[in-house]
């Protein structure tokens, strides 16, 4: 938190895309220090009962404690228990600071016992807090907060501010739902490469939040001196959904649903963010996105849905996205639609060379920019991303109530070495793509992708030309040629939900399958042409052979 332990939030982009920080937020434990005494036994169990009596020694479930309070007065060793009975509702907060816990190999386990899941209601703090310390495991909770709670804490709040640098090894989240908290789940670090490593969520509902879902964070990353506070963060089957965003906060983005920042080595997978963002602010100068990462290295976004996302500025919106210095990074697997802004993006403010060699593969997006058309279904824009290579992805649009869709593609000036190859590109008759003035071979190469608009005019808008066909476009660029050759389709990719398939939920996916093998095998050799790996199977997981298919997905087996 920029060095202070109770500052709140501060904001993300100024202008379309344009990251200033990211949210960082919360503290240590956001309440009054505790005493913590020195346990009576080692590698106990505590048990905490509705029924219980804080008279009581904890030790058993006839024997359990009252109230979170009375939990609170235990110093919590390597392999210690604290359960709360199923069920029941316990007011308070459970923390475990600097001199509690601490091996990997001997967690402290945070959970429920019993029948159900208990519930921690925090009032005016986190619901668990886990500062300066690791080797904890958090397991089969709800968490949910007050209004108070709602306005400035993590639910379940990670938070290190250790001045050795060291990174605390160990925290397993699973089996939770955290509600009613500025942040659901938040993992954050103040000092250089301070922070966590070795963070596992998984199994993870998060909803009714106000800023997002979940969010790692940590200082401002120097792409002269890159530290990142945190490293090897695993998420998978989390759902963040309805994190509503803040009307009043027009100094920053609220209401995203996953964010990485500040993280080497991170995946999120069978994921999903939707309906976030409904009530983010018009005057804010950013704003949300389901999924994205920031100030981050070898991240992988696989998987995942992201759907219904919406922004309350002229900005953003976006299912997924590499936002400022993100490099080595993949986005792959995934399905986005209906989300306000496009499906895929990819950005940067800041000319320092820290946006590189990023992957955007086999992704579906349908119908996404449905209020800001302008980005189309997959984005690049900002001063300085380099080397995004984007394969193998299947673009649909299709028009607004009003008549008016964006592109497929939207390529905006600001950009080095972007290669754009087998994609599968379908509008109603806007353009294809549209590719700022000034953009070159330089800055990006189209080559081996298919156009198709099976009503309207076929157009593609590059610089201030409006190209009408395939070949009077490629003769006038030199876009899609590969050694001197011309390549590029302009073929019917006989989706299986007609020539512009529809989408309202998940499953609807299947309609975006080829019912022939027009594209089949039509792709360029990726690997032999450009040493690029293609990636052994599509979207649904059918083997690729070579050469792969152009789209991001082969036809359903017979």
């Amino acid at each position: 938190m920029r060095g202070k332990a109770a500052e709140t939030v501060v904001g993300r982009r100024t202008a379309p895309g344009v990251l200033t920080a990211a949210i960082v937020l919360i503290g240590a434990s956001g309440c009054a220090a505790t005493p913590h005494y020195a346990p009576e036994t080692k590698n106990s169990t505590y048990y905490v009962s509705a029924r219980g009596d804080d008279q009581n020694d904890g030790s058993s479930p006839g024997q359990a404690w009252r109230s979170l309070a009375r939990a609170e007065r235990v110093s919590l060793e390597p392999g210690d228990r604290l359960l709360l009975e199923g069920g029941a509702r316990f007011t308070g907060t459970i923390t475990l600071n600097g001199t509690e816990a601490g091996r990997a190999n001997r967690p402290v386990v945070v959970g429920s016992y019993g029948e159900g899941r208990a519930t921690v209601e925090a009032e005016g703090s986190p619901g668990i807090s886990v500062h300066n310390t690791a080797g904890v495991e958090i397991r089969d909770l709800d968490v949910t907060g007050d209004r108070a709670a709602y306005a400035r804490d993590g639910g379940i709040n990670l938070y290190a501010d250790r001045p050795d640098g060291t990174k605390l090894d160990r925290v397993s989240v699973s089996g939770v739902t955290v509600s009613g908290f500025q942040v659901g789940i938040a993992v954050g670090g103040v000092e250089k490469g301070n922070g966590f490593k070795n963070v596992t969520i998984r199994q993870a509902k998060l909803h009714g939040n106000k800023d997002a879902g979940l969010l790692t964070y940590g200082p401002q990353l120097s792409p002269a001196q890159p530290a990142y506070a945190h490293e090897n963060i695993d998420i998978s089957d989390v759902e963040a959904h309805r994190n509503t965003g803040d009307p009043k906060a027009v100094d920053r983005h609220t209401g995203d649903g996953i964010i990485l920042g500040a993280v080497r080595h991170a995946t999120v997978r069978g994921s999903s963010a939707h309906d976030n963002g409904s009530r983010s602010a018009a005057e804010a100068p950013s704003g949300p996105v389901g999924i994205w990462a920031y100030d981050a290295k070898d991240v992988l976004l696989e998987h995942n849905t992201a759907y219904r996302n919406h922004t309350g500025s002229d900005v953003d919106g976006a299912g997924f996205g590499f936002d400022e210095n993100v490099s080595d990074s993949a986005i792959q697997y995934n399905l986005a639609f209906h989300n306000d802004g496009p499906g895929f993006y990819a950005y940067t403010r800041k000319a320092n060379g820290a946006h590189t060699d990023n992957t955007f593969r086999y992704n579906i997006t349908a119908d996404d920019g449905r209020k800001l058309p302008r980005f189309g279904g997959l984005a690049v824009y900002g001063h300085d991303v380099r080397n995004l290579r984007i394969d193998q992805n299947t673009v649909v649009m299709t028009a607004l109530e009003n008549g008016k869709s964006g592109p497929a593609l939207r390529l905006m000036d600001g950009q080095t070495g972007v290669t754009v190859r087998n994609n599968n590109f379908v509008t109603d008759g806007s353009p294809l793509a549209l590719v700022d003035r000034g953009l070159t071979a330089k800055n990006v190469v189209m080559q081996g992708n298919n156009y198709r608009a099976p009503q309207g005019q076929w157009t593609l808008q590059w610089g201030d030309h409006a190209y009408t066909g395939l070949g009077t476009w490629r003769t006038a660029t030199g876009q899609e040629r590969v050694d001197g050759q011309p390549s590029g389709l302009t073929l019917d990719p006989c989706l299986a939900g007609g020539e512009l398939p529809s989408i309202s939920s998940p499953g609807d996916v299947e309609r975006f399958a080829p019912d022939c093998a027009a594209l089949t095998g039509k792709g360029l050799d990726l690997q032999k042409l450009f040493g690029i790996d293609p990636g052994s199977v599509d979207y649904f997981g059918r083997t690729v052979d070579v050469p792969p298919p152009v789209g991001a997905a082969l036809p359903a087996p017979d």
